[in-house]
């Protein structure tokens, strides 16, 4: 627009300085400005002028030569510093081999302003690139045939269940093709979970696909040989091996390599998270995140896509067997976290398959129980209906019994209702062993409408219980003696 002004106000007579005062410019740049349209309107009129050429000089906007500028601030202090700096990150990549602990540029520049340098983020930006000699990268735009390509990743969400605040983790598989997007959401990002999603995945679209593409996570990576070589988890290999698809693992540092899936899990975490962020259980966070994806996916094309997946095989069993002990207390020790198993079992060794989420346990081949798998460490999942037959010799244990307290309802209608006759909840337990705990709560409250002290009359036998009410009787008879005057 200056130029433009400059020209109009030559045009009609006015000076250099009366143009200057009135656009408050250089006088200099008034006559350079004039100078060159003069010079070019001039070339119009000549022969063998490209006046296409001219004409786009004439009307296009003033360009600024840069290319020789010098940074004003950055001086030789600070080029020794940063050289430093970068030097140390070259010693650090020979010692760790390829790693993800790179400094940002972010983090280089605080360096410098800590040590009182006094320089832009900018062009400490520029100096960074320079002195790494990166130029800009060329991404190849991929077009990927149906059931050719998968892409993994886990991305991270925080949500608030049951009033507390946790973090989850999203199982995010993408398909580029038919851009279908699909997600499970897990507790942890260990590799039971890693491998469990591989399998729900596959078994809820009925096939597999020729490849899936992984970043360098542990559970795909276990070790790097040199810059370029890497060995595979095993049991990521042995997934493979079963479904018969091909791995492929991305550079280091290269997301785009993945992009779909990268882009996905932001659009995941978004689209379902972001507003509804609050659940009673992991259940339903579980279940809300499955119906969203529907209504996500409902322009995908993977019924389309789903012709060309590989030939579908049977479940994989996931699960980790190991062979224990069964301790004193009737426990079995998994990941350090301890579970019951009958009490007939004691001293004896028994098969355990441990799942994501649960732990089958085995005598000679038979299951015996089941059990939740336990986050963490140093915890202890405790069944009372495996200790019935040493409660019922030992009535009285069951008062202070772990097993009894790890149900704090049941807990609860002992302590109401049953601690004059412990034997008779015993036995109403072992009536009832087949059913499930909240089954037994109902039955428990069943009883629980008569008087305790009928509920003990009912056990003639149990002479325990006949001096406890007998104790009661004389207390209150006393009582009333005290009160006579």
């Amino acid at each position: 627009m200056d130029k433009h002004a400059i020209i109009k106000l030559k045009e009609k007579g006015k000076s250099n300085r009366k143009t200057a005062k009135l656009l408050d410019l250089n006088r200099k740049t008034i006559a350079k400005y004039w100078n060159e349209y003069l010079a070019e309107t001039k070339k119009l009129s000549m022969k063998n002028i490209d006046n296409k050429s001219v004409q786009e000089k004439i009307c296009s906007d003033p360009i600024y030569d840069i290319s020789k500028r010098k940074a004003r601030k950055y001086n030789q202090d600070m080029n020794l510093y940063l050289g430093a700096i970068l030097e140390s990150e070259v010693e650090k990549c020979k010692e760790l081999g390829v790693h993800k602990q790179q400094p940002t540029n972010i983090q280089i520049h605080q360096l410098m302003i800590e040590n009182n340098f006094d320089i832009s983020y900018s062009t400490i930006s520029n100096k960074i690139r320079e002195k790494r000699n990166k130029s800009k990268e060329c991404f190849i735009k991929q077009n990927y045939n149906f059931g050719d390509r998968l892409e993994y990743d886990f991305g991270e969400v925080k949500l608030l269940v049951d009033g507390q605040l946790n973090k989850f983790y999203l199982a995010v598989l993408s398909s580029p093709a038919s851009n279908f997007r699909w997600a499970f959401l897990y507790k942890t990002q260990k590799q039971d979970v890693f491998m469990n999603s591989h399998v729900e995945f596959f078994e809820m679209l009925g096939g597999v696909y020729k490849e899936v593409v992984y970043d360098n996570m542990k559970n795909v990576v276990t070790k790097f040989i040199g810059r370029n070589e890497k060995v595979l988890n095993k049991e990521l290999v042995k997934l493979s091996l079963y479904y018969g698809y091909d791995i492929n693992v991305t550079n280091c540092f290269s997301g785009n390599e993945k992009g779909h899936v990268e882009g996905s899990v932001k659009v995941i975490r978004n689209q379902v998270f972001a507003i509804h962020y609050k659940f009673k259980n992991f259940e339903d966070a579980r279940e809300h995140l499955q119906q969203q994806l529907k209504s996500l996916n409902k322009n995908s094309t993977i019924l389309e896509e789903k012709k060309h997946l590989l030939q579908y095989k049977p479940k994989l069993d996931l699960a980790n067997i190991t062979y224990q002990k069964v301790n004193k207390y009737s426990f079995i020790r998994i990941n350090n976290n301890h579970y019951s198993v009958p009490e007939y079992l004691v001293d004896k060794k028994i098969t355990a398959k441990t799942y994501y989420d649960k732990i089958h346990i085995y005598a000679n081949n038979i299951k015996v129980c089941e059990h939740k798998k336990k986050d963490g460490e140093n915890k202890i999942t405790i069944d009372i209906r495996h200790y019935l037959k040493s409660l019922n010799r030992k009535p009285g244990a069951i008062k202070n019994s772990l097993a009894l307290k790890s149900i704090p309802c049941l807990k609860n209608i002992f302590d109401k209702f049953f601690i004059s006759n412990p034997k008779k909840f015993v036995e109403i337990l072992q009536k009832n062993n087949d059913k499930s705990i909240e089954e037994l709560v109902n039955i428990f409250k069943s009883y629980t409408h008569l008087p305790i002290d009928i509920i003990s009359a009912n056990n003639s036998t149990n002479q325990e219980t006949i001096n406890i009410i007998t104790k009661k009787l004389v207390s209150k008879y006393n009582d009333l003696c005290i009160g006579r005057p």
